[in-house]
């Protein structure tokens, strides 16, 4: 009798365990593709200033959750985390080329603070509670 019921138990276990689908969360939709920066707050050198020959880009992979992209000068990448329109970022790994002016550290300083997101059609904002700290278009 202990034999069959630690039978069945065992038996109930591992079929639950190889029925039981794992539910894919659907990435979010819009966040996929390359994004410009056209919008930093927290400077006081005017957004051209900072990025004079080129604007940095960021790419989302909804797949791997990850973001990669380019401060302006350097390559990077990061893991992100989602949880409704809140989202975080790893810290950044990068090449590690010599930039000239702040544009870069700018970037990375305001990345650090984004703690929510809202994103259009064309517009993606990183917002540091409810105020847009980013702008990015696609």
């Amino acid at each position: 009798m202990k034999n069959s019921i630690l039978f069945l138990t065992i038996f109930i276990l591992i079929g639950t365990g190889c029925n039981t689908a794992k539910k894919s969360i659907a990435p979010p939709a819009g966040l996929e593709g390359t994004w410009k920066l056209n919008y930093i707050s927290g400077t006081r050198i005017a957004f051209d200033g900072l990025y004079p020959e080129k604007k940095p880009e960021i790419t989302f992979d909804t797949i791997k959750n990850e973001l990669s992209g380019n401060s302006s000068c350097n390559g990077f990448g990061c893991k992100y985390t989602l949880v409704g329109s809140t989202i975080s970022f790893t810290e950044p790994i990068g090449t590690m080329m010599a930039c000239e002016g702040e544009g870069e550290q700018s970037f990375y300083r305001m990345l650090k603070k984004v703690n929510k997101y809202s994103v259009d059609a064309s517009t993606l904002n990183f917002l540091m509670d409810d105020v847009a700290v980013m702008r990015f278009s696609k």
